[in-house]
């Protein structure tokens, strides 16, 4: 068993470590860093002995043998110089717009790094992680709490940051579907409740057929002149996907200037 740590405790890193603890993985430690002592203290309350709060960064830094960097990525840029870690110490970073010519050149000591980009549902076990470069250990960590995207080069893994900052997107239009449900008299929770299991049924089909093309869903889905057909002709007439893309080109735009 090995011990690793957080230094970051936000809502990624909590996620990250929420599937830890309810996974099969077997750890020594948990080290989580105190800059966010609220939900430190949340997890330390919830997994009591797994979880130890640290000093301050370097006292975890020392007490672990990988180091998740779960910190905005101009905090970590500002605090990573003044670290000194451990040689061949794996590190593994979620910063989304630092890249990993940069992260080598924060990162002083001679370490292996691996990028990641874990989701919230990681704290179900659920959910795609990303990683680069492809690292065989890091791999079977993160498929034991998710499913684990080995990407060729950094080019190609800023396409994949650039998705994952479509969450929001999606929750929002839940959030949407369910306030018209509830404007119409319906409960709160059987609107959240209905409308949150829909997708969830729709999404696990996806996820069956994803070998296929999902044109075949979007046509199986609808009958000309019926519901969905009209919903998806108007949907179009507003350039809401034309407008998704556009969204999507300006994240990915952002995450080529790191």
């Amino acid at each position: 068993m090995w011990t690793i740590g957080f230094i970051g405790t936000g809502n990624i890193s909590s996620d990250v470590i929420s599937g830890i603890c309810n996974s099969s993985l077997k750890l020594n430690k948990i080290f989580v860093s105190p800059r966010n002592k609220n939900k430190a203290k949340i997890l330390k309350k919830k997994f009591k002995s797994k979880i130890l709060i640290s000093k301050n960064n370097q006292d975890l830094i020392d007490k672990s043998d990988w180091v998740f960097l779960g910190v905005l990525p101009e905090i970590g840029e500002k605090i990573l110089p003044n670290l000194k870690f451990k040689k061949n110490q794996l590190v593994i970073s979620f910063l989304s717009t630092t890249n990993l010519k940069k992260l080598r050149k924060l990162i002083k000591s001679k370490v292996i790094i691996v990028r990641a980009i874990p989701m919230p549902p990681i704290a179900i076990g659920k959910g795609p992680v990303a990683i680069f470069p492809a690292n065989k250990k890091v791999k079977l960590f993160f498929n034991k709490i998710g499913n684990v995207f080995e990407i060729k080069n950094e080019i190609l893994y800023k396409n994949y940051w650039a998705i994952s900052g479509t969450m929001a997107l999606y929750y929002q239009m839940l959030k949407s579907l369910s306030d018209w449900l509830i404007n119409k008299k319906i409960n709160k929770i059987d609107a959240q409740k209905y409308v949150t299991s829909l997708y969830l049924a729709l999404s696990s089909l996806a996820y069956i057929k994803s070998d296929k093309s999902l044109k075949n869903l979007v046509n199986n889905s609808q009958t000309p002149g019926g519901l969905n057909w009209q919903g998806l002709l108007d949907l179009k007439k507003t350039n809401y996907y034309k407008n998704l893309n556009k969204i999507l080109s300006k994240i990915h735009k952002r995450l080529n200037k790191s």
